[in-house]
């Protein structure tokens, strides 16, 4: 196994370890996270600000009572000094003898990660990258975008961003591992006017690695050119047509679906797939798969946060359903193994997260399906929170493109997108080929043949 190279942090995370043990406890984990992030902002010719932080955080979860039966608890601390981490290792203790046995608390019990992979997950020369060079490709991006047309005539600024990161994590049971990381971004958000309309719109790019970044100037350029085609923006009467997510608001309808698909949702029955296995829950132009070990992805890790090793689970294949996203915790109230699902910060206990999520790409890019659209709506922003995953019902404000004839007609705002996310991803008719990945969740421009768009 890998391990990072400060001694001191490997030796304080085993010491909590045998600290939880030695006050009682029949099993106990801990995590330390390391991070040191830089972020700039420029708006116009000015630096707005320039932050600079570092942290270090140890997390402990301290179980007791008999095998089959435990009662749990999770403190977190700041204070790494010996006597501080000793001190609470026993207090956690203390607070899990305070709460009640649940028979499917507990670490795994066996089958934890033999090997730390390397991911990809950093370039170690980019520790070397200055605060000024970050402040450079943020101004880059901010000349570009007011250089692109002249009806940029202001913006909300351009952000640089570095964060390095380390894990520490190690358990009761013999399991300890470690890892780094890295994420790098830069987002630009310039504002557009013509006459009485001014509108907004923006652009980013990240990666773990700054040679993985859009240039700077493009990425100004793309978020000034979509600020633009917003003028003249109106709203449309009430209707039901094909509706196309662009691939930033795709992937917002695969992260409702995995909340939907989570252990936790599923043995809780509030999601309305709960009873789907096995089933046809979409289209068959849908595949979803979820991937840990996915080379520089932005949610990969080689274990997860109970040390079990992470892994490619296809959750949704040709449309059929095949797998929930799970947990140890999770998977014994449904009677499964953890799929490697475990997601774990210093201050809280296990839950269920994706790591690097999307859905297969599938043929033509976004133009050629709305030349294929006679008449609809290509959505590229979404507003507010209308999902309710118990019975799948969605709707949502949006903003977008007109679509008549296969063709852009015109910007619209002030609208509603309306439907079931069932319904929606049993009618997904088209499934483009581009798949650009700008966090964990990814998905191609996807075309749904019905929806209701509320407007007028």
């Amino acid at each position: 196994m890998s391990e990072l190279q400060n001694v001191n942090d490997q030796e304080l995370v085993a010491r909590a370890i045998d600290q939880a043990r030695a006050a009682g406890a029949a099993q106990a984990d801990a995590v330390l996270v390391r991070s040191d992030s830089t972020e700039v902002k420029v708006r116009g010719s000015e630096i707005e600000y320039v932050k600079q932080a570092g942290e270090r955080c140890l997390g402990i979860r301290t179980l007791v009572g008999q095998a089959g039966s435990f009662s749990s608890a999770v403190t977190s601390t700041c204070d790494l000094a010996q006597d501080a981490v000793d001190r609470m290792a026993a207090e956690t203790v203390a607070l899990a003898r305070a709460m009640a046995c649940d028979p499917h608390a507990g670490l795994p019990e066996a089958g934890f990660a033999e090997e730390i992979p390397d991911l990809g997950l950093m370039d170690a020369r980019d520790r070397n990258a200055t605060v000024e060079a970050r402040i450079e490709d943020a101004r880059s991006a901010e000349s570009s975008a007011r250089a692109t047309d002249p009806r940029i005539d202001n913006s909300e600024g351009s952000q640089a961003g570095s964060d390095f990161s380390e894990i520490i994590y190690r358990n009761s049971e013999g399991f300890g591992g470690s890892y780094a990381s890295a994420y790098h971004s830069l987002f630009s958000e310039p504002l557009a006017s013509e006459g009485e309309s001014k509108q907004r719109d923006y652009w980013m790019t990240v990666g773990r690695r700054m040679a993985d970044l859009e240039d700077p100037a493009v990425v100004g350029r793309k978020a000034a050119e979509r600020a633009v085609r917003r003028l003249g923006a109106r709203s449309v009467p009430t209707c039901e047509v094909p509706v196309i997510f662009d691939g930033l608001t795709a992937p917002s309808l695969l992260g409702q679906l995995a909340g939907c698909l989570s252990g936790y949702s599923i043995y809780r029955e509030s999601s309305f797939l709960s009873a789907a296995m096995g089933e046809t829950i979409s289209s068959s132009q849908i595949t979803v798969i979820d991937d840990g070990r996915l080379p520089g992805g932005l949610g990969s890790k080689p274990f997860d946060g109970e040390g079990l090793p992470t892994r490619r689970n296809v959750l949704v294949e040709s449309g059929q359903l095949q797998s929930w996203l799970l947990d140890t915790y999770s998977g014994r109230k449904l009677g499964l193994p953890s799929t490697g699902n475990a997601s774990r910060g210093a201050g809280s206990g296990p839950g269920v997260g994706a790591t690097n999520l999307w859905i297969e790409p599938g043929s033509g890019t976004l133009e050629e399906i709305i030349a294929d659209t006679e008449r609809g709506l290509l959505v590229t922003e979404l507003i507010g929170m209308g999902f309710n995953p118990t019975t799948g019902d969605y709707s949502r404000g949006a903003s977008g493109l007109w679509i008549e004839s296969g063709q852009i007609a015109y910007p619209v705002e002030e609208i509603t997108i309306a439907g079931n996310l069932g319904d929606m991803l049993m009618q997904v008719d088209a499934v483009g080929s581009e798949l650009v990945w700008r966090g964990r969740v990814a998905a191609p421009p996807l075309r749904v043949a019905r929806m209701t768009v509320a407007g007028q």
